[in-house]
């Protein structure tokens, strides 16, 4: 099934920015939501992190089939899961304590909740999966993780990686050259999976 260009659900442009360095070499254009114009209001309201990506990605190839276009349509949902915590925040990862709370007030918040846990008790990972919807209406999607522990401490910004430590490299998500996040990254790693079934199947 040809499609003339990939729309990737996001109007982020740190993460646009991202994928267009993995897809780099997949020789057809990719398209941030905003670039496509598309105004989407899709309710994320799906239990696991695949049914969020499908949901997303499977609102947005509806309204390019009413448009006519020919465009495959990748979407992720991500978040971090601490075992301790059974889990959470997980699929709640970016709505935890409110979607226009700080990231610094949810951080604070998670380690205050890990108080006294030792380290190896504050496993944790991030977790990425990618729906990619073709014009014919298949569905494939990929998932990859990233496994650290909660610090002590908030280390750099962006999200949850001031808090998420990676013993293996000595620091934390934050403090990660962005080429070597791209390389380990739970979002890197399912895009460079979900790169491979574009190559065969585009």
């Amino acid at each position: 099934m040809k499609a003339d260009k990939i729309i990737f659900a996001t109007g982020n442009a740190g993460k646009m920015k991202e994928i267009r360095m993995i897809m780099a070499d997949l020789d057809i254009e990719v398209q941030s939501m905003k670039e496509a114009e598309i105004q989407a209001e899709i309710v994320e309201d799906g239990e696991t992190f695949e049914e969020n990506a499908k949901i997303k990605a499977q609102a947005i190839a509806q309204e390019l089939r009413a448009r006519g276009e020919q465009a495959v349509v990748l979407a992720d949902d991500s978040g971090l899961e601490i075992d301790y915590l059974n889990k959470e925040p997980g699929v709640y990862s970016a709505r935890y304590m409110g979607e226009d709370t700080p990231y610094t007030v949810k951080n604070a918040n998670l380690i205050q909740r890990l108080e006294g846990v030792p380290d190896e008790e504050r496993t944790a990972r991030f977790v990425c999966v990618i729906a990619a919807v073709f014009p014919d209406g298949r569905v494939f999607q990929t998932r990859a993780t990233i496994e650290g522990r909660i610090g002590y401490e908030e280390e750099g910004a962006n999200g949850y990686d001031p808090i998420f430590y990676l013993p293996e490299y000595g620091m934390y998500s934050a403090e990660l050259a962005p080429e070597e996040k791209n390389r380990i990254s739970h979002r890197g790693k399912a895009l460079e999976e979900m790169k491979k079934i574009l190559l065969a199947e585009l």
